[in-house]
């Protein structure tokens, strides 16, 4: 492919992903399956990674999760909340392994798998065994306190025994 196809391409994958996203995160509407969610995002990675002259900080290729609601207050997690890739073959899961294994130093490793829903994932703090905060993931660096709303939860547990 050439530079010019190549630009073209990334302009309009960036552009049809940030539509989806703002769909998906901002209006609650999802009108394409995440598996062709996914499939467009790799296309953009790899053509980022081929021609990286036209990788910008904007891309929808750098970015984790939706935005952050200013209607909460923000904090910064101690941890970052990162996001896994998505798999779909076997080869996938034994270079998911592979990392790993490399990564920790040792072949002893046991997994749970389980099918991954969309939805919230939640950064809960106890201190002394009581509810201390519950935050959003948010981008992955800073998440919004939601620690009032979170008591609605009927399973959250407010005390740890």
């Amino acid at each position: 492919m050439d530079r010019e196809t190549a630009r073209k391409k990334i302009t309009n994958l960036r552009e049809e992903i940030e539509y989806h996203n703002k769909l998906y995160y901002d209006d609650n509407e999802n009108i394409i399956s995440d598996y062709d969610y996914d499939l467009k995002m790799n296309e953009l990675i790899s053509l980022e990674k081929e021609f990286p002259e036209f990788l910008i900080l904007t891309s929808p290729s750098l970015k984790v999760g939706g935005k952050i609601t200013k209607d909460f207050k923000t904090f910064k997690h101690n941890t970052p909340m990162l996001s896994l890739s998505n798999t779909y073959s076997n080869n996938d899961l034994d270079d998911f392994d592979k990392r790993i294994k490399k990564l920790l130093k040792t072949d002893d490793i046991e997994y749970v798998c389980e099918l991954k829903y969309d939805g919230v994932a939640l950064s809960i703090l106890y201190e002394k065994n009581k509810l201390k905060r519950v935050k959003t993931r948010g981008d992955g660096k800073y998440g919004d306190n939601i620690s009032n709303n979170a008591l609605t939860i009927k399973t959250l547990p407010i005390k740890l025994n």
